[in-house]
């Protein structure tokens, strides 16, 4: 057996007369040849700055130009940055709808199932006109409730039913 050095990491190794007539012997190890046979190139995740490495194909797949350690990195990055006006589902940002029924001092709850858990709440345009903030026109729905309107015609007829008298309450408060 003859002695070589490792191409990576300089270290003295054996190889196989059988081996060496092949071509091999030349890493010590199937970790340095992993390293040896890749071009990895040396740079820093974007958010926490932490040394990674990325091949050539990572580094030209890369949309952004911008590398992250892993997907914790990313989406802390991505939530930043594809937020507010850059959102695909953006449509103008007025959110004041749901803070004119707060102080309007109507219960919070589900017109129609009648839940009052405000994590699952959200204020619901009965003529689904954002732009119209009058408060006959602004209702508490469910989630639940709120994509059955948009979605079922006959949930849409119950509610409807249900809204009339609740105009008629709403101008008396």
């Amino acid at each position: 057996m003859s002695i070589h050095k490792c191409k990576i990491c300089n270290n003295d190794f054996y190889v196989k007369p059988s081996h060496e007539k092949i071509g091999w012997g030349i890493f010590c190890s199937r970790y340095c040849k992993k390293f040896g046979t890749r071009t990895r190139k040396e740079t820093n995740c974007y958010v926490c700055n932490k040394v990674i490495y990325k091949t050539m194909s990572q580094i030209s797949r890369s949309k952004s130009g911008k590398y992250f350690c892993g997907k914790s990195c990313q989406t802390k990055w991505r939530n930043v940055e594809y937020s507010g006006k850059k959102h695909l589902g953006w449509k103008g940002g007025q959110t004041i709808y749901r803070k004119i029924v707060l102080k309007s001092g109507l219960k919070a709850e589900c017109l129609l199932c009648h839940k009052v858990d405000s994590r699952i709440l959200v204020v619901h345009h009965i003529d689904q006109d954002h732009s119209n903030l009058n408060i006959k026109n602004l209702v508490w729905l469910c989630h639940n409730c709120h994509y059955l309107i948009h979605h079922d015609k006959l949930e849409k007829r119950r509610f409807l039913s249900f809204v009339k008298p609740w105009q008629n309450m709403v101008t008396m408060v």
